[in-house]
């Protein structure tokens, strides 16, 4: 989370003044990252878990700003998929998410961390044992 509360952006200051909360942000990065092919979702904590399971969602999660005099950073907490090549989708991660924001609130990202947490295998499905065993069953009569 960024330590200051709202972004204001350079605008026409003769209409009034533009502010995006970084929550904003964070969504915006986290439906980005999540989106790349490759990525099976993001690091959440707690509390964003919790959200989940009564049925919202959170985007934000696995997405922390940090702002300082060089400008917008942020880290990305990721799990990929088994068997995808992690240093293709964690710089596809990175350019699809600094479009994807310099797009939305024409702020740029000095820096996209991604930092992998975990590779996911993909689950294997439980085999019929009325299938498997339903020949054997034939021959032993």
């Amino acid at each position: 989370m960024v330590e200051q509360k709202n972004l204001v952006l350079d605008a026409n200051q003769e209409l009034g003044e533009i502010v995006i909360a970084p929550e904003v942000i964070e969504v915006v990065i986290g439906i980005a990252a999540s989106k790349v092919e490759g990525v099976y979702g993001m690091r959440g904590t707690f509390a964003s878990n919790v959200t989940e399971l009564l049925g919202r969602a959170s985007h934000g999660k696995g997405v922390y700003l940090t702002f300082d005099e060089t400008g917008l950073k942020v880290d990305i907490y990721c799990y990929l998929k088994y068997g995808v090549s992690v240093p293709k989708v964690a710089m596809e991660m990175q350019d699809r998410v600094k479009q994807q924001v310099l797009f939305m609130t024409d702020i740029e990202l000095v820096e996209v961390n991604v930092h992998v947490v975990a590779v996911v295998p993909e689950k294997m499905e439980q085999p019929d044992f009325d299938e498997l065993f339903e020949d054997d069953e034939d021959t032993n009569e």
